[in-house]
């Protein structure tokens, strides 16, 4: 794992141990950022269901203003903190601990700015079993109204997951399918 382009380009990031994260791979993560471009200079940002950092620390690198990270698992936050360290961030980084579905109007209160981008990127097993009405009250729309009125969430999921029809008040702006896997690009304006 490392940084694939912007200030800190070329860095290593200290991998999450054991099955309970699922890294993005390299080439999915430049295909995300070539599509959100200049979206990340000066953005606010937050990567939910972090693990080791990949995504959070990347907008950072290519110019993000800040990132708030959010995970739950004792080796991945260990690993987070220190990938955030050896990079010099930590001015420019805050990590919310624990379950982050229980708490997250209560982080995103803390901010005194809106969400530019919002990256979403929950285990697979955990998306299998949510009950979407619960998902859109806990996550998605806390997130909607912490956005920017030009705002993004980017949803990482199985490519076999059926989203339901509405995740009001977000709106479907884009999908892209990766093998197993799809990146859903979320908005709080109808397209």
């Amino acid at each position: 794992m490392r940084i694939i382009a912007g200030q800190h380009k070329g860095r290593r990031l200290l991998p999450p141990k054991g099955p309970a994260t699922r890294p993005i791979t390299s080439r999915v993560k430049v295909a995300l950022f070539n599509i959100l471009g200049e979206i990340v200079d000066d953005a606010i940002v937050v990567d939910l269901f972090s693990g080791t950092g990949s995504i959070g620390l990347e907008a950072i690198s290519r110019g993000a203003k800040y990132c708030s990270f959010a995970e739950r698992d004792r080796h991945a936050l260990d690993r987070l903190r220190r990938n955030i360290d050896v990079m010099g961030l930590t001015d420019r980084c805050r990590i919310w601990p624990g379950d982050i579905m229980r708490h997250l109007r209560r982080r995103l209160a803390e901010l005194n700015e809106p969400i530019d981008l919002a990256f979403v990127d929950p285990p697979y097993a955990l998306t299998e079993r949510w009950r979407w009405d619960k998902a859109r009250e806990n996550l998605f729309t806390p997130l909607a109204d912490k956005l920017a009125d030009d705002g993004l969430i980017i949803f990482r999921c199985q490519r076999n997951i059926v989203l339901p029809d509405t995740l009001k008040p977000l709106y479907l702006h884009d999908r892209r399918d990766y093998g197993q896997m799809s990146l859903v690009f979320l908005t709080p304006m109808e397209p």
